[in-house]
């Protein structure tokens, strides 16, 4: 749960309180599928400590199946309504975020070292759309999301941060033509847009921000600002919006997740019941009235149920 003095210190960085919620775990993964060892990613990013998974990019199909990644070890995760758990690929890449495509039903995944990629859930054979732009590597992609005309947007992640704001966030057209819509962020991580596809959200983790871009008819983005900033050692990871246009804010160092209007106030705020908690990615279910989110550092999925929207905020 969040302790007292972090649950001031959220009140006080609002200037006001938001209305807490609490989540529960809805599933963990197996003993049998953990892996409890060394491995590159932990060395890179969880100072050497071992980790037995780390799970983000929660994501269900058509049928009502969530797929997740299993970043530290290549895999691609398969929970069905029964909450059986399974791997339906595995390979050496480091899988971070999960995007249904309503045209054909496969699964895309942004891979930090092998770029764009596409799923087939039926044979759970993996293809690479987009390994780099043009002969440029990518700095390491991090998530993506389709909108309502199959366009593909992603951001391009790697290593930045305030120290070198390099980081960008890529549309890939259904003709294959791809747009650099930005190019000095500060960490982009997730992202949403809205269902008129007239703006853009990016989570700038390590500016501990989330940036508003009004999307213009050319495709490009303006007047880019910070809608809101947060605080911590970590900041918004996942986002998603909800049916009633809310955007929802995953944030690992705060343990758990900012619901915010369209006005960028929060008026919610859902926490993990579990301790040493890291939730990093949301998305709705399919019955638009529920969210599933990844605590990665448990290996757990917590499920919470939206609030009505509010009148006065």
């Amino acid at each position: 749960m969040v302790s007292n003095e972090k649950s001031r210190t959220i009140m006080l960085m609002l200037g006001k309180s938001p209305e807490f919620l609490a989540a529960r775990v809805l599933t963990r993964m197996p003993e049998e599928m953990r892996r409890p060892q060394i491995s590159e990613w932990g060395n890179a990013n969880s100072a050497g400590r071992i980790v037995d998974s780390f799970l983000e990019g929660p994501c269900y199909d058509a049928a009502g199946s969530l797929y997740l990644v299993d970043i530290p070890h290549g895999r691609i995760l398969r929970i069905s309504r029964s909450l059986e758990w399974e791997c339906i690929h595995e390979d050496d890449g480091w899988p971070n975020g999960l995007a249904l495509n309503n045209k054909d039903g496969s699964i895309w995944i942004a891979d930090y070292r092998k770029g764009i990629r596409r799923l087939d859930p039926a044979s759970g054979q993996v293809e690479t759309v987009l390994g780099h732009r043009n002969t440029e590597s990518f700095k390491g992609v991090n998530d993506l999301v389709f909108d309502v005309n199959g366009r593909l947007y992603f951001t391009d992640q790697g290593q930045s941060g305030l120290q070198d704001p390099s980081g960008r966030v890529y549309r890939l057209d259904t003709d294959g033509r791809l747009d650099a819509l930005l190019v000095n962020g500060a960490s982009p991580n997730g992202l949403a847009i809205s269902p008129d596809m007239r703006v853009l959200y990016v989570a700038m983790t390590r500016a501990n921000q989330i940036w508003r871009g009004p999307i213009q008819a050319d495709g490009s983005l303006t007047k880019v600002c910070a809608l809101q900033t947060f605080f911590g050692v970590a900041g918004p990871d996942g986002l998603a919006l909800d049916r009633h246009g809310r955007l929802l804010v995953a944030h690992p160092g705060l343990s758990g997740l900012f619901i915010l209007n369209e006005r960028g106030v929060v008026t919610h705020f859902v926490h993990s019941p579990l301790a040493n908690s890291s939730v990093t990615n949301v998305t709705c279910c399919p019955d638009g009235d529920r969210i599933v989110m990844t605590d990665s550092r448990n290996g757990c999925i917590l499920e919470a149920d939206l609030p009505a929207p509010s009148t006065d905020a």
